[in-house]
């Protein structure tokens, strides 16, 4: 999977923003916590730092978890209509070491419509590309974290929250075992 590297790190960030919410523990439930995430992502841009700012991101996990459940079609609606209710206006950044990259929205822009139009032009990279199916659920039985699957031969099916891979391994092999 060959994406610019802004695209990448705007994955990266969705999956990080949406595995927030994933049990046993909400990870976002306070504005420490938010500013935590922000500056582990390295969100560049004004923050308000306020309770409704917390409430409208902890609302684009769930909004934006419909990437990774639905369909192409219905993933490129969301895509526009994100885009539209931003007012993206993609132009080209650099700054912050970063090289030329996008940005949609003015760095004074609400958080959380510089999120959605991050989040949204990634995705529409991904379903440009004919990759939609990268954007994957983990395959543990017990989770239901999002991942990006950028592996070269599509092979990643666990997410990296919760050590699924080697659980499902080792309940595996003991059911194996049991079988003899």
């Amino acid at each position: 999977m060959q994406f610019a590297p802004d695209t990448l790190v705007a994955l990266r960030s969705a999956v990080n923003l949406l595995n927030t919410g994933q049990a046993p523990v909400d990870q976002l439930t306070t504005i420490a916590d938010l500013e935590q995430f922000l500056d582990q992502e390295q969100y560049s841009g004004f923050r308000a730092g306020t309770e409704g700012e917390l409430r409208q991101v902890r609302h684009l996990r769930s909004t934006f978890r419909a990437f990774w459940d639905s369909a192409e079609d219905e993933a490129v609606e969301l895509v526009n209509q994100t885009l539209r209710n931003v007012r993206a206006l993609p132009q080209l950044v650099k700054h912050d070491g970063w090289d030329y990259h996008l940005h949609a929205t003015p760095e004074n822009a609400p958080l959380v419509d510089r999120m959605a139009a991050e989040i949204a032009l990634a995705v529409m990279d991904v379903i440009r590309a004919g990759e939609l199916d990268r954007l994957r659920v983990c395959a543990a039985e017990d989770c239901h974290a999002v991942l990006v699957d950028t592996s070269r031969n599509r092979s990643k099916r666990f997410c990296d929250t919760g050590n699924c891979a080697n659980r499902s391994h080792v309940r595996a092999y003991r059911q194996r075992q049991s079988a003899r």
